[in-house]
C-alpha cells in the first residue's frame, strides 16, 4: 500500500494554552496565535484545590446567594457625613487611656517605627506625656491601652493613631442603620500620620482638635448631612481613584461646605480655610469612613465569601471575610512596589505597607478605579492602558460591579466591587492597593508612593476557614 506524503497546512492559527513565549514563537513566523492565560488553580496546592471544589461545588449556590446580599449592601449603602465630634463621645469602647491605631491589633514591641512615632505624638497631644521619651516609657509599661481602630468601627490612614480627645468624622449608613468613623486628615508636612513625632506634628494634632474641628462641626451643622458617595461618583469621573488621588472629591466637598463655612462665626475661620485649601487629601478620610460603613453593613452575611475588611499596620496585613464575622486573618505586611520615590530615597529606606485605607479597594475605589485616574497611571506602568489593566485585574477577583462609580475609559461600566476570597485563591491574584510610602526609621515622613500587592497567605487561610465553616 502506497502512502501519500504528509501535507502540512499552508495557514496556521494557534490557540496557545500556557507560556506566552510559545505564542510569541508562532507570531514571530507570521502566523496568528491567541494566548489563553490559564494556570493550575491555587498553584496546584491540594488542600486549596479541594477547598475550591467544595466552595464552588456543593456549597457554591449557597455562597453565591450570600454574596449577592453582601454585594447589594456594598452597592446600595448610603454613607452620610453627619457630624464632627470628639472620639470618646461617639466611638464605642473608648476609655480615658485608649489610643486607636491602624491595621490589626499589635503589642507595643511589634509596632514599626513610623507607627510608634505616631502613637507617641498622640500620647503627647492627649497631655499624658511631655515628650517622645516620656511617651515611650508610658507605652512600654502598659500605661496606655492600645487597640485596633477597625475593631471600634474606625478607620485611619497611613500611620495614624488617635486618642480619646481627637476629633472624628461621624458617618451614618442610613440604609444599614450602622455608623463608622475616621480621623480628620492631618494634611501635608511633618505630621504624625506620616510617622513623625516632632513638636510640629504634635502641634498639628492639637490644632485640628482645638481649632479646625469646632469650625468644621459648625459648618456641617449648617449644611446638614453630606452624601459621601455622591461626591465620590463625581470625583471618579474627574480623575480621582479616591485613594492615591482625591483632589477632585476634596474640591467638591469644599464647594459644598463653602457657603456654610463663611457663615461660621469664628476668628479661626481664615486659618481653617487656608488649611483646607492646601490639603488635597482631606477627602481621603471621609471616603474611608464611607467605605467602612458599607463594608461593615456587608459583614456577617452568613456563608458569604466577600472580603469586608483589609488593613495593615506596617508589621502585619489582615483581612476579614463577611461569612466569618469579625475574625482577622493575618500575615506579614508587604513592601510597596511599583513605587516613585522622592530624591534620595528608595526601597531600602521604606517601611512596609501601612494604614486602613485599603478598605477603599473593597468598595470599588483605589486600585479598582485606577482606570479613571491618569495620576495613578504613572505608578502602574506609565500609560492609561496600564491603569486600565490594573482595574481589569481587580475585575477577575471581584464578584460584581458598582452601579454608581463609573469608568469613562471603559465605556462607563462600573468599578469592580466585592473581592471574592475564592477567586483570589483560585487565580492567585490579590488586590492592588494604592498607597503612600513612609520612611522606615528616621521619622522624616513620606518618601514616595506606589502600589502594594496584598499578600496571598491571609486569603488562603481565610478560604480554608470558610470551607470549614460552610462544610
Amino acid at each position: 500500500m502506497q502512502t501519500q506524503p504528509l501535507k502540512l497546512p499552508d495557514a496556521v492559527q494557534v490557540v496557545n494554552v500556557g507560556l506566552s513565549l510559545f505564542g510569541d514563537a508562532v507570531r514571530s513566523q507570521g502566523a496568528a496565535a491567541v494566548d489563553v492565560d490559564w494556570r493550575i488553580p491555587a498553584g496546584g496546592r491540594p488542600d486549596l484545590v479541594r477547598a475550591l471544589q467544595q466552595l464552588y461545588g456543593p456549597s457554591g449556590a449557597r455562597i453565591d446567594a450570600a454574596n449577592s446580599e453582601a454585594l447589594r449592601r456594598i452597592d446600595e449603602g448610603l454613607p452620610l457625613l453627619t457630624a464632627v465630634a470628639t472620639m470618646r463621645d461617639v466611638v464605642p469602647g473608648i476609655d480615658q487611656r485608649t489610643i486607636l491605631h491602624c491595621g490589626p491589633a499589635l503589642g507595643w514591641p511589634e509596632f514599626c517605627d513610623p507607627l510608634r512615632r505616631s502613637v507617641r505624638a498622640a500620647v503627647i497631644a492627649e497631655g499624658w506625656a511631655t515628650n517622645p521619651d516620656a511617651a515611650e516609657r508610658l507605652l512600654s509599661t502598659g500605661g496606655v491601652r492600645l487597640d485596633a481602630a477597625n475593631d471600634h468601627d474606625v478607620v485611619v490612614p497611613m500611620a495614624t493613631a488617635i486618642g480619646p480627645s481627637a476629633p472624628v468624622l461621624v458617618v451614618d449608613n442610613e440604609r444599614g442603620g450602622n455608623r463608622a468613623f475616621s480621623s480628620l486628615n492631618q494634611g501635608p508636612g511633618k505630621v504624625a500620620w506620616f510617622g513623625v513625632d516632632s513638636p510640629e506634628a504634635v502641634d498639628r494634632l492639637v490644632w485640628l482638635r482645638d481649632i479646625a474641628a469646632p469650625v468644621l462641626a459648625a459648618a456641617l451643622r449648617r449644611s446638614g448631612p453630606v452624601d459621601i458617595f455622591s461626591l465620590v461618583a463625581q470625583g471618579v469621573q474627574m480623575g480621582d481613584d479616591v485613594h492615591m488621588r482625591t483632589q477632585a472629591t476634596t474640591n467638591l466637598l469644599l464647594r459644598h461646605l463653602l457657603p456654610h463655612l463663611v457663615r461660621v462665626d469664628s476668628p479661626d475661620l481664615p486659618a481653617v480655610s487656608d488649611f483646607l485649601s492646601a490639603n488635597h487629601l482631606f477627602f481621603l478620610n471621609l471616603a474611608m469612613a464611607g467605605a467602612k460603613a458599607v463594608a461593615e453593613w456587608a459583614s456577617g452575611v452568613r456563608d458569604s465569601s466577600i472580603v469586608v475588611g483589609m488593613a495593615r499596620n506596617g508589621t502585619t496585613f489582615g483581612i476579614r471575610v463577611s461569612g466569618l464575622g469579625g475574625r482577622w486573618f493575618i500575615t506579614s505586611a508587604p513592601p510597596v512596589g511599583q513605587a516613585l520615590y522622592y530624591s534620595g530615597y528608595g526601597p531600602e529606606t521604606s517601611a512596609p505597607d501601612i494604614g486602613d485605607s485599603a478598605v477603599l479597594e473593597l468598595v470599588g475605589l483605589g486600585g479598582a478605579a485606577a482606570a479613571a485616574s491618569p495620576a495613578v497611571a504613572s505608578f502602574v506602568g506609565g500609560t492609561m492602558a496600564d491603569a486600565v489593566a490594573t482595574t481589569l485585574r481587580m475585575d477577575h477577583i471581584c464578584a460584581g460591579r458598582s452601579t454608581r462609580f463609573k469608568l469613562p475609559a471603559l465605556g462607563f461600566r462600573g468599578t469592580p466591587i466585592g473581592v471574592d476570597v475564592r477567586r483570589v485563591v483560585e487565580l492567585e491574584i490579590t488586590p492592588a492597593v494604592n498607597t503612600g510610602i513612609l520612611h522606615a526609621s528616621d521619622g522624616s515622613g513620606q518618601v514616595g508612593a506606589g502600589i502594594a500587592q496584598a499578600p496571598i497567605a491571609c486569603f488562603q487561610e481565610a478560604m480554608l476557614a470558610l470551607r470549614d465553616h460552610v462544610g
